[in-house]
């Protein structure tokens, strides 16, 4: 795709041209903004939101990991419009008021709807339309047409309201009822969404600029993603305490519980080092993998943790410490191994359409397996034995 962008740009400067992968043009759409990078511009006077924009959009351009050639503006021209300001003194001197001329005017050109009859399916409305004196309402002969004073004369629209054409009108976008210009980008390859975005914000927040009175605010999947983190924050912590809870009614202590725990909680910490070797940005879905490895390795730990409990109701308790591990090994072992094999094609993204999707959840799962997997077997009955040993030293 870089390849792509960078012919068609070097062989047409200026074209306008869009690439993108069709799984991720999805999921922005569903959330209203195809692109990565989108930059909200609200401002007091809406009126300069147009110009600004130009600018914001020439910044953001010669950011590092911006495709140049998919930035965006966000001024979509409507089309041409035709502004009627009526002169309240004028109409006055006919009896007239502002609005009686308005829906004159709005008989002339849409008609109103005066009643309905019981259509096969559904009412269907009768409009009635006054008839100009020319055959069509056209742009030059819009200021003769005829407005019916209250005494029943008739007079040209040009002698109450003035009649402005306005060329090249901009599309209206609102949000939260404020009106905005969302200028938008795409990045390129080699690239992550949350430096680019750190990236983009530096540049906002450079003197001169934006003006007084006008704020930006970032949006798009960068947004989503905050906000789908967030959410993925508190699903973790709230995955931590029902475990704690549920290993708190298993064990009937402490001690154990808290093993646990921190032995999975330091196998959260290798996805961290995981997608770091292998490049690998984090978002939303290695944060999946993350919660899952809380339970995968609280599950590999309950294997060892209920053999030791087991077998020290026969044995002293360090000998039931390393029995446990030996008895453990061949099954913890085969299990993440055969987690670890079958994630690794989708880890290297080598398993075919689509997998780069969740690359960073089966990279999260293999580093935290390939971690958790000597805290099990070694670390964890250390750290049992070492407790087993202050306890024995404090009795």
């Amino acid at each position: 795709m870089d390849e792509i962008s960078h012919r068609i740009t070097d062989a047409v400067p200026g074209v306008s041209f869009d690439t993108h992968q069709l799984l991720g043009d999805m999921i922005g759409d569903l959330v209203g903004r195809p692109q990565p990078i989108v930059i909200e511009l609200r401002a007091r006077d809406p009126a300069v939101l147009g110009g600004v924009a130009a600018r914001v959009a020439a910044a953001v351009a010669k950011v590092p990991g911006i495709e140049p050639a998919s930035v965006n503006n966000g001024v979509v021209p409507a089309g041409d419009a035709l502004e009627i300001h009526v002169d309240p003194a004028a109409a006055a001197m006919s009896d007239l008021t502002p609005a009686e001329i308005g829906t004159q005017l709005h008989h002339y050109l849409s008609g109103a709807v005066v009643t309905r009859y019981l259509g096969e399916i559904a009412p269907v409305g009768v409009r009635l339309w006054l008839d100009p004196p020319q055959q069509r309402i056209d742009r030059d002969q819009l200021d003769k047409l005829p407005i019916r004073t209250p005494d029943g004369q008739l007079l040209p629209l040009a002698t109450v309201a003035r009649i402005k054409f306005v060329a090249g009108q901009p599309q209206i976008t609102r949000d939260n009822l404020g009106q905005i210009v969302a200028v938008t980008a795409q990045i390129g390859g080699g690239h992550d969404l949350g430096s680019t975005a750190a990236a983009v914000r530096r540049v906002l927040e450079r003197p001169g600029l934006l003006p007084a009175g006008v704020y930006f605010r970032i949006g798009g999947a960068y947004r989503q993603q905050e906000l789908a983190i967030h959410g993925m924050i508190e699903v973790f912590a709230a995955a931590l305490l029902a475990e704690f809870i549920l290993l708190l009614f298993l064990y009937e202590g402490f001690v154990l519980p808290v093993a646990i725990l921190a032995s999975s909680l330091v196998s959260t910490g290798a996805v961290f080092v995981g997608l770091w070797l292998t490049g690998v940005e984090l978002n939303i879905t290695a944060m999946m993998g993350m919660v899952m490895i809380v339970g995968i390795a609280t599950e590999m730990a309950i294997f060892f943790a209920s053999e030791y409990q087991a077998l020290a109701r026969t044995m002293p308790p360090r000998e039931a410490l390393y029995q446990a591990a030996l008895n453990r090994l061949r099954p913890i072992t085969m299990s993440t191994l055969a987690m670890i094999l079958a994630l690794l094609p989708l880890g290297a993204a080598i398993s075919g359409s689509g997998d780069q999707m969740l690359q960073p959840l089966a990279i999260a799962i293999i580093a935290g397996g390939a971690v958790q997997l000597p805290l099990v077997l070694l670390v964890l009955p250390v750290a049992l034995s070492l407790s087993l040993r202050f306890a024995g030293d404090g009795g």
